[in-house]
């Protein structure tokens, strides 16, 4: 298939058949350039990451387990540079086409693999997520997607950024095709029952433009319909952006310490934030760090409070739709804050969470409600979504 719109690495494109037979055998896949493919340069979105380092002989074990399962893989999609992104701009590849809102980013870092979702060029595509590198394309695209419970997918041939918050994810335009490749890669079957309690994350709603809380009141209204009661809490009694805080403590440092050889022996290149960000993580004192563990262990105590079993939250995936490109970063860096608010407890906390889409802002911007569930209900939520996508 063509590639329009800038979402797979540049150079020639891998194909490879799925076994035949298998559940997902009319399916087609992409994987983000962080997954190994045998025989293929994992390139990372930086020219200089696979420079002395050897070609995969082995698939990571995302690829092979869809592969496995007979959904063909048609080629490896652009990411933010070693996924230190969040919004989907690459200096080296280029930007994505968001066909969903043309002129503006598709997200990041899982942006080749969200635009390629979105515009049809594949069923269904594998992601990451440390910060939310796939929960914010997902929103910014109108896609489903998911960020597993941490540690229950295997992220063997993945490359890594911050290992206590990164996760493979997945995305789909369709809640069937969601439901499938979700079975597939949770390695259960997505269960007829539904959640029976919904908690409505008040301050969540309150952080994000009123428009785009707006657009998602409808939303809203049908999932506590399909749940059958509903009611408002504080996600974060310490503040959402206290979260948010202890995230950037301790996500930045562990990417610091991932790339710390490579950036000491083979001074890479990279775009300004990129470098930026990797100096500021290795600047953390270890005080800071202390602090954003208790902090860890607070959001993590709060959810697992809220998350009884039975109970789903919802609340905004990201404060805004997606934003234009190109922007300076003086402009660019309050609005990545303000999106870490809303997703710094997918890393900090653990817990897993799928962005439903069908909303639209006033302008047809495409934004994303988000579910979250206890440890090891990710196969319940999507079969939420499932549920949502039929009724």
């Amino acid at each position: 298939m063509t590639d329009d719109i800038g979402a797979f690495v540049p150079g020639p494109r891998v194909r490879i058949e799925g076994r035949p037979g298998g559940p997902l055998g009319s399916l087609t896949f992409a994987a983000k350039d962080l997954f190994d493919v045998a025989g293929v340069v994992t390139g990372g979105g930086n020219h200089d990451w696979p420079t002395g380092r050897p070609v995969p002989t082995r698939h990571a074990w995302a690829v092979q387990t869809l592969l496995d399962a007979g959904a063909t893989l048609i080629g490896k999609t652009i990411t933010d540079e070693v996924s230190l992104g969040i919004l989907g701009e690459n200096a080296f590849d280029g930007t994505p086409v968001n066909v969903r809102a043309p002129g503006r980013v598709p997200g990041g870092s899982s942006s080749g693999s969200a635009a390629a979702v979105a515009a049809g060029i594949c069923d269904t595509a594998l992601g990451t997520d440390t910060g939310g590198s796939v929960r914010v394309p997902s929103s910014f695209c109108g896609l489903h997607g998911i960020r597993p419970t941490h540690g229950r997918i295997d992220v063997t041939g993945m490359l890594p950024q911050a290992p206590t918050s990164d996760t493979t994810g997945w995305f789909a335009r369709d809640a069937e095709t969601f439901a499938r490749v979700s079975s597939v890669m949770l390695g259960e079957a997505i269960p007829a029952e539904l959640p029976t309690k919904l908690i409505v994350a008040v301050d969540a709603f309150g952080f994000a433009d009123a428009d785009v809380a707006a657009a998602l009141q409808p939303m809203v209204k049908r999932l506590a319909a399909l749940v059958g009661t509903s009611r408002e809490e504080i996600m974060a009694p310490q503040g959402l952006s206290v979260w948010a805080r202890a995230q950037r403590s301790l996500q930045p440092h562990e990417a610091y310490n991932t790339f710390r050889e490579w950036l000491d022996k083979g001074n890479p290149r990279f775009a300004f934030s990129v470098a930026r960000g990797l100096v500021m993580g290795s600047m953390i004192p270890e005080s800071e760090r202390a602090w954003a563990n208790l902090m860890r262990q607070e959001a993590r105590g709060r959810l697992a409070y809220l998350l009884t079993p039975g109970t789903i939250l919802c609340l905004p995936t990201t404060p805004f739709p997606a934003l234009l490109r190109g922007l300076p970063l003086s402009v660019l860096d309050p609005l990545r804050d303000r999106i870490t608010c809303l997703c710094a407890h997918g890393g900090l906390a653990g817990f897993p969470q799928v962005n439903l889409p069908g909303a639209t802002t006033v302008d047809g911007l495409p934004v994303g409600l988000s579910i979250l569930g206890a440890r090891g209900s990710d196969a319940t939520l999507v079969a939420v979504a499932r549920a949502l996508g039929k009724s």
